[in-house]
């Protein structure tokens, strides 16, 4: 059975990480919504942070925004933080601090997914819930030689509905666990399976046909926008300004350098724009540009460095380089911005 060769698989070569040392929901739940979108090595560091900082559900509920976000500075995808608060305070007056062991109310809280929903129940509560992500569908695909497209509903479904076929129900979190490992270890993207160590090369009707490479079919993405960023790093006595953004929309209430979005601004520009909020900037020298990609855009950031001396203007606050490093998140699409004041 491919199921047994998995589980004996996974057993020797399974990865130690800190929430399948200790699986219990809580820290289950933290981990699962870390890993969307980001790599294990990346989370790892974040994940002992965040337990430190918020060792329970009641004190995540009750974690102050500013704080939670400084604890998530880096991470990207700032939504899952925001929702993780939200779920936690709903599993706090809702189910008496206890995530509930069920998919169906685990799916209702915020941020949760059916792939999210299914890993929490299967791992955390032993609940033969299937998982299914990127790196399943792709396993999948290969194991049945499939040509469905995986960015399509049906073929998430299809998949979806073999897993289930597949999972012995009385091991479901190891088999979902093994999965995963398999598709992040060996049956990588990209046309790069390793199938001499895979444990189901054997079985695998793709390898078998000579297209593991070419699988899984998915429809391409579309090209993202390109959007200029005029950023101005000013510093003075008092520190650097950084000026919260927004409370909705991207990066919504993080702290940044002033910046403009949508638009490259030569200096006068970006001076006259700067005194109509009472700033006068004695500008040094242009920065290094950097860029940073997001899910549908890049942003291209240019700018200046200057220094400036009196009040921080609305929205702005002057920061230490302490308070920089301990109270303000900074989103790491500006990390290549910040890297750039030199205090003296």
């Amino acid at each position: 059975c491919s199921s047994d060769l998995l589980l004996a698989w996974y057993s020797s070569r399974a990865r130690s990480l800190p929430w399948r040392d200790d699986p219990e929901p809580y820290r289950v739940w933290i981990s699962e919504i870390m890993l969307q979108q980001t790599r294990v090595e990346a989370v790892k560091p974040y994940f002992e942070r965040f337990m430190e900082a918020f060792p329970t559900v009641s004190h995540l509920a009750q974690a102050e925004d500013d704080h939670l976000m400084k604890m998530w500075e880096g991470l990207g995808y700032y939504n899952r933080a925001r929702n993780l608060k939200a779920a936690a305070q709903m599993i706090m007056s809702e189910y008496g601090g206890c995530l509930p062991a069920s998919f169906d109310e685990l799916i209702l809280l915020p941020g949760i997914g059916s792939y999210t929903a299914g890993a929490i129940a299967s791992i955390a509560f032993g609940i033969p819930a299937p998982a299914v992500d990127g790196n399943v569908l792709r396993v999948f695909a290969r194991l049945d030689n499939s040509s469905a497209d995986i960015t399509k509903p049906a073929a998430k479904r299809e998949f979806t509905a073999r897993v289930l076929e597949e999972m012995p129900k009385e091991r479901p979190g190891p088999y979902n666990e093994a999965l995963m490992e398999l598709g992040a270890l060996v049956c990588l993207p990209n046309g790069a399976p390793k199938c001499e160590v895979c444990p189901l090369a054997a079985q695998c009707k793709g390898r078998a046909a000579g297209r593991a490479e070419q699988l899984p079919i998915k429809t391409a993405k579309p090209e993202k926008t390109l959007v200029p960023v005029t950023a101005a790093l000013i510093t003075g006595p008092q520190g650097v300004l950084l000026q919260r953004r927004p409370s909705k929309g991207l990066l919504a209430g993080l702290w940044q350098p002033l910046a403009f979005e949508g638009t490259a601004m030569t200096q006068p520009e970006l001076d006259a724009a700067l005194r109509a909020i009472g700033l006068c900037v004695q500008w040094q020298a242009p920065l290094q540009s950097t860029r940073h990609v997001f899910t549908h855009r890049i942003w291209q950031i240019s700018g200046f460095c200057g220094t400036a001396a009196g009040p921080a203007p609305e929205g702005c606050v002057w920061a230490s380089r302490a308070e920089l490093n301990g109270e303000y998140a900074v989103p790491s699409a500006f990390a290549g911005i910040m890297r750039q004041w030199r205090p003296e």
